[in-house]
């Protein structure tokens, strides 16, 4: 079972690890808007690739996140990944762990 428990181990470390660069990515999302970036750059629409899809349904399903144009919808994002981080990616670890003895 030891296996198991080492696959899983990686597994939750690598989700983990996807979600913080998600999230770095999702901060940089938020500071280009500020600045105005110039849309034709590669980087910024990689960037709104990777984001807005996502920030669009959080739009659509959670309408309160657009307060007097502000937009919270990044914030709500952030706190659902750190939740499934917490939540999900620890369970694995948790389950991964106790495979291991």
């Amino acid at each position: 079972m030891f296996v198991l428990g080492n696959i899983l181990l990686t597994v939750a470390g690598i989700a983990g690890s996807l979600i913080t660069i998600y999230s770095f990515v999702i901060f940089i999302s938020c500071i280009l808007s500020w600045v105005n970036a110039d849309p034709y750059n590669p980087i910024v629409r990689i960037i709104n690739t990777l984001t807005e899809p996502v920030l669009y349904r959080i739009r659509k399903f959670f309408p309160f996140v657009m307060i007097g144009g502000l937009d919270l919808s990044p914030v709500l994002l952030i706190i659902f990944l750190q939740l499934f981080d917490g939540i999900i990616i620890g369970s694995l670890y948790d389950l991964a762990i106790t495979l291991k003895v």
